[in-house]
């Protein structure tokens, strides 16, 4: 990314561009739609987290609604399809039936020193579980394990037994790896909740599961297939990771979510690192799911130095209340200068290289 990446930047789409990305749907999968307003976002994080230190994407506005775009950079036309049937879907779907007023979230802790894993815990709104990054490049099993019993301490203090805790691996480690590492960091923890994406495949998870007495949880496995649960082997997992943009929206990781439950899996709603928009639908999403066996992986807010939202997301004794999401007007500038103008070029193009994938 060009400029200063501290900055903060929600940057207003030009007429014309909004206007020529409205007419990609008109040949393609894509549903047509009246996009009223597209916004471009930069948002600085507070420590490094999957290897970024600042998280991009673009909102789409057609009426009172808003959905979102935003792909890691990792991701390709194809695999971005969904991302993009997410924006869409949140600007004409129905609304989700609501049966709870709040969900229920983690903290997540990234990669930092012990000393900041403990006052990340403490300051995250009475969050009794906590999701530890693990594996990270350039660190080692032994970082981890402290960083887990700092997590550990810290939830002790304020909750006595009353809590859990989640690893992710994000699919780093091999078969081997993963059994001595979870060994490790179960201990650490006193009881794991679950590992996230231990190994990448499939066929790893299936003989680590039949090995290990904690739960595991995938995420990447069916984040970039093409069909989630046909593509994932009975008895590689516990527990499925839904996340809204990767899935397609709020409709389908709900379907998704009640056909995991028939083939014995629980889920946990989570989220890509989203904006606040983002964050909405997935608590949308969660509110109206039956069960919440788990905490919802939707704080992730607090990962961000700043936000596109007028109220930013605020956890309250672990929860998070089901709510509007009103973007905030006063951030928007127009794209004036060298930095702006190649932020919005960037994810234009990127969003006629879906369309172009989806109209073949």
């Amino acid at each position: 990314m060009a400029g200063n990446i501290s900055t903060p930047m929600l940057v207003e789409v030009p007429e014309a561009q909004v206007s020529d990305l409205g007419k990609l749907f008109e040949n393609s999968e894509f549903p047509a739609i009246d996009i009223d307003q597209a916004l471009v976002y930069s948002l600085p994080l507070v420590n490094r987290f999957r290897r970024i230190i600042v998280r991009e994407g673009v909102l789409l506005r057609s009426g009172n609604r808003w959905g979102e775009f935003a792909p890691f950079w990792d991701y390709g036309p194809h695999e971005s399809k969904r991302w993009l049937w997410s924006a869409v879907n949140a600007l004409t779907e129905p609304e989700p039936q609501i049966v709870r007023g709040s969900v229920p979230v983690n903290v997540t802790v990234p990669v930092v020193s012990p000393k900041r894993a403990a006052e990340i815990v403490e300051q995250s709104g009475g969050c009794r579980t906590a999701k530890v990054k693990v594996a990270d490049r350039g660190t080692e099993l032994a970082d981890d394990v402290e960083r887990i019993k700092a997590v550990r301490a810290a939830l002790e203090k304020q909750f006595g037994q009353d809590y859990r805790i989640r690893v992710d691996a994000n699919g780093v480690w091999s078969l081997a790896e993963a059994k001595a590492a979870i060994a490790a960091l179960n201990e650490a923890a006193g009881g794991l909740e679950y590992v996230e994406q231990p190994c990448k495949s499939a066929e790893d998870l299936l003989e680590l599961r039949a090995t290990t007495s904690v739960p595991i949880a995938v995420d990447e496995l069916i984040r970039r297939s093409p069909d989630p649960l046909s593509d994932l082997p009975d008895g590689c997992a516990d527990v499925m990771i839904v996340k809204i943009q990767p899935l397609g929206g709020v409709s389908t990781v709900i379907d998704l979510a009640k056909k995991a439950k028939q083939r014995g899996l629980e889920v946990v709603v989570s989220s890509a690192v989203d904006s606040a928009v983002g964050i909405g639908l997935g608590v949308r999403a969660a509110a109206a799911m039956a069960q919440l066996p788990h905490a919802c992986g939707l704080a992730t807010s607090q990962l961000l130095k700043s936000d596109v939202s007028r109220q930013p997301w605020q956890v309250r004794d672990g929860q998070l209340a089901v709510r509007e999401v009103e973007v905030n007007t006063d951030l928007i500038c127009a794209p004036s200068n060298d930095d702006h103008r190649d932020l919005v070029n960037r994810w234009s193009q990127r969003m006629r290289d879906v369309a172009e994938v989806a109209s073949r």
